[in-house]
């Protein structure tokens, strides 16, 4: 823990507490992606499921003081994405260089590749945070990342 600054802990703690939903001064570990999440971390779900987090809710309950040197392992793991990384990987679909991509690529991407969503999860993205195609099915993937990422 001595890896988190002040601000950090009463950050953690803050987040800590929103998902504290019956005051008990525990989270379900079901829901410790997000609260790193919500902290700004990226974890992937094999690093959430290495640091504790489970698949089904009331498995596994956790109190601040087991979170936090969860969190500041967090911090330190490189192996999150971050807006440049996520970038450098859509720009591989931008065959022009002009900072568009297929709308379909895209799609298709996030139905197929890394971590795979569902059908039902790729619409719900795609309805909340892609801009409209233009005639040539191309969007503006950076606009659509920052979105995402927010």
């Amino acid at each position: 823990m001595s890896d988190l600054s002040k601000n950090d802990i009463e950050r953690a703690s803050f987040a800590f507490s929103i998902y504290d939903f019956d005051g008990s001064g525990k989270i379900d570990a079901y829901n410790l992606g997000d609260v790193l999440r919500a902290l700004n971390s990226n974890p992937t779900l094999a690093t959430i499921e290495k640091l504790g987090g489970t698949k089904k809710k009331g498995e596994k309950q956790l109190t601040l003081e087991e979170f936090l040197p969860i969190y500041a392992q967090c911090k330190k793991d490189k192996d999150q994405g971050c807006y440049e990384d996520f970038l450098e990987c859509l720009k591989l679909y931008d065959k022009a260089e002009n900072g568009l991509m297929l709308s379909a690529e895209l799609t298709h991407t996030l139905l197929s590749l890394g971590e795979r969503l569902e059908d039902n999860e790729v619409a719900e993205i795609t309805k909340d945070c892609m801009d409209p195609e233009d005639e040539d099915g191309m969007i503006p993937y950076a606009s659509f990342l920052k979105k995402v990422m927010a």
